[in-house]
């Protein structure tokens, strides 16, 4: 028999070292497991089609909007706008922080490395920014999303503002050089890595337009199944299987075996051929909103009503709580927060409290690239997160 190559041997260590030594991989495995128990089948298998059918799609097509935009627009110009008078920058990150998403949270935080902005700028982002679980939420209850992202975008302006006129800013000490968050360095991704890369764009370019009219019909309370004269529960056997391939695409696209992939966007910058950026986002959000809603199921089925009736009597103390959650770096807790408010365990106050207070995967790029950066701004987010909470609660809940 031949020997093999250096380079298929090479190959074959990436492929195999790749999609077994992270801890994404985790997450499908204990789920297959789940699926394997007959009385979760049915749990694990809705859990998967709903999170697909009506958030992924959704997620997808927003990104898509977005990052294709991202991808063409030309930022000289509005670089300029904001040199001219310092407080536009600090507008313009509040905006930038209540996109749905990381992406605009993190363009600000490396423009803040780069001494482009001020400080005030990365304490309004992070404030306004609810990460990915503003995707969750946009998703399951626009109506409360039309209440939390303009507060959010409020309370980070005002926070941004009061931040340059009265509080002290830190030294930038840029740790900047060889980082793979600047968006002028791309690390050399391995073969697996591309494999898994090429993949996930073929998928989401075949399902992204079928996958978002399918959404559509079924938001709009359509039975999708009976418009396109299919057997019953065909779309929602679809949906399972496409959400548990959008599960494990996340978990073999991991870039290292540190335990933080397990909470984070992949944390390349926008490539050129940016639909694979909308997969990559679109396939992390989908596999921390199937853990939030498996979970919670699960915990349900175990303890009954009574957890959520327990949850639910914390009251105000929840809103501590969901503070407390947003200090946490990454969007994959924040969507287990935005999961217990969706199923009615937690106020909306309380979810007000953990937008402002996350600052999702923008966290991230900030420790590593200015850490006595991230740690004051996240400390400034974490008051007005408390108070817009607790104001909500007291002013609006209480009354009712």
């Amino acid at each position: 028999m031949p020997m093999m190559s250096a380079a298929v041997l090479t190959k074959h260590y990436y492929f195999v070292h790749s999609a077994f030594a992270n801890k994404r991989m985790i997450l499908p495995l204990l789920l297959c497991v789940l699926w394997l128990i007959p009385e979760y089948q049915n749990l694990v298998t809705s859990v998967l089609a709903e999170a697909f059918l009506q958030v992924s799609a959704f997620v997808a097509f927003t990104l898509a909007l977005y990052y294709g935009l991202s991808h063409h627009f030309d930022s000289s110009r509005l670089q300029g706008w904001m040199q001219q008078k310092p407080y536009r920058e600090v507008f313009f990150a509040g905006l930038m922080g209540v996109l749905p998403g990381c992406g605009g949270a993190i363009v600000i935080i490396t423009q803040y490395t780069q001494g482009k902005i001020g400080f005030g700028a990365v304490v309004a982002v992070l404030t306004s920014t609810m990460g990915d679980a503003a995707f969750l939420l946009i998703s399951q209850r626009p109506e409360d999303a039309a209440i939390v992202l303009p507060i959010s975008i409020v309370v980070g302006i005002v926070s941004g503002l009061i931040t340059n006129a009265f509080l002290p800013a830190p030294a930038l000490e840029c740790k900047q050089t060889g980082s793979a968050w600047s968006p002028n360095t791309t690390p050399e991704p391995n073969p697996f890595e591309l494999w898994v890369s090429r993949l996930s764009v073929a998928f989401w370019c075949l399902l992204i337009l079928p996958a978002s009219a399918v959404a559509l019909l079924i938001a709009m309370q359509y039975d999708a199944n009976t418009l396109l004269r299919l057997p019953e529960q065909s779309i929602e056997l679809f949906g399972s299987v496409a959400g548990f391939i959008c599960l494990l695409l996340w978990a073999l696209s991991a870039k290292t075996d540190r335990y933080s992939e397990l909470t984070k966007e992949n944390d390349n910058p926008l490539p050129k051929h940016w639909i694979r950026k909308v997969a990559q986002d679109t396939q992390f959000v989908t596999s921390w909103v199937v853990v939030a809603f498996v979970v919670f199921e699960v915990v349900l089925r175990y303890f009954g009503d009574g957890i959520l009736q327990s949850l639910q009597e914390w009251g105000s103390a929840s809103v501590f709580f969901a503070t407390m959650i947003g200090l946490l770096p990454g969007c994959g807790p924040q969507i287990m927060v935005t999961g217990l408010y969706l199923q009615g365990a937690i106020p909306l106050s309380a979810q007000l409290a953990n937008a402002i207070s996350n600052d999702g995967d923008a966290l991230f790029p900030a420790i590593a690239l200015a850490p006595k950066a991230a740690l004051l701004a996240t400390l400034y987010s974490t008051a007005p997160a408390l108070v817009a909470g607790y104001g909500y609660y007291w002013l609006i809940e209480s009354s009712v």
